[in-house]
Order: structure tokens, then sequence, then C-alpha cells
């Protein structure tokens, strides 16, 4: 590759976030796996999606170091957390993995800003926005997650719940830009 156009730090700093998004995809895969064992077949399919779409993060995240002349590190990866305890727990677990990953995206790209490196702006700019739409996402899932799980008279249906993820999108609905 020719010269390298990011930083020591920074290519660093996307070295640790590759790894955390190999990380958030063992995640997806311990839950998906659970909620298989424990008979949520449609949850499982919704998880293991998600685990598919953090390899995806992670790969993206690799050629773009090795693109811009950095060095990607291919590092271990910690085991996934022990099971959730119920349906509700594992989704409030993934969404606080999510809302630490925005957290960790920011710091990316606070840095490119600082550095004025535009070039890893721009590409930051892209994991922004997916976190507002996995945030969202798992947001809206809970929310769905309460009704189903709330005993109201004829609502106590978590069954419809799994079965509707079991084709849900991977993606969450965010505004966009539209022609008027």
């Amino acid at each position: 590759m020719g010269k390298k156009r990011i930083s020591n730090k920074m290519e660093k700093m996307l070295n640790t976030q590759m790894t955390r998004e190999a990380y958030q995809a063992q995640v997806y895969l311990s839950y998906a796996s659970w909620a298989e064992v424990n008979s949520f077949a449609g949850i499982a399919n919704f998880l293991y999606g998600h685990m598919h779409e953090e390899r995806e993060h992670m790969f993206k995240i690799l050629k773009y170091i090795n693109d811009r002349g950095g060095e990607a590190k291919i590092e271990a990866i910690d085991a996934a957390p022990k099971n959730p305890k119920n349906i509700g727990d594992c989704l409030q677990k993934i969404l606080q993995h999510e809302i630490d990953n925005s957290k960790e995206i920011d710091k990316i790209v606070n840095l490119a800003h600082e550095e004025k490196d535009w070039a890893t702006f721009n590409f930051g700019q892209w994991f922004v926005e997916e976190q507002i739409e996995e945030e969202t996402l798992i947001n809206g899932i809970i929310d769905k997650y309460n009704l189903a799980s709330t005993e109201i008279e004829g609502n106590n249906n978590l069954y419809e719940m799994d079965r509707d993820l079991s084709n849900a999108s991977q993606e969450g609905d965010l505004p966009r830009e539209e022609e008027f």
C-alpha cells in the first residue's frame, strides 16, 4: 500500500473498534443461540442476522484501515457475556451494547475532527448513522416486547412477536431526506 494517510492514534482507535465490532458479533451470536435453544426461533433468526451485520461492520473497518495505508490488526475477542435471564433482559443488554458502541464511534469521529482527517470523519459518519438506526430499531423492539409481555386482556402474546421477528427488517425506520 502507498503512503499512510491516517495517524497512528487513529489507526489504533480504528483497530480497537474493529475488534469491538467482532465482539458485538460474538454477543449477537451468543444471544441468538440462547434464544434458539429456548424456542424463540424468530428472535434467534433476527439476532443471527445482526451477528452477520456486525461482522460486515468489522470488515468495513478492516478494509478502511488497510486502504488508508494503515495495518488492520486482528486480535482476540472476549467471550460473550453470560446468557440473559429472559427476552426482556436480552433486549435491554443488546440496547446497552449498542449505546456503548455508539459512544466509541463518537470518539473516532471526534478524533477525526480534531485531526482534520476528513476522510475518516466522512467514513465515521456512516457508522454514526448506523448506530442511530441500531438504537432506534432495538428501542422499537423493546416497545413491542413490552406490549407483548404485558398482561392486558388478550395481549399476552410473545409467540406472535417471535414469529414477527423471524422476518423483521434488520434496519430501523429513520426520517430520511426526501425530495419535495
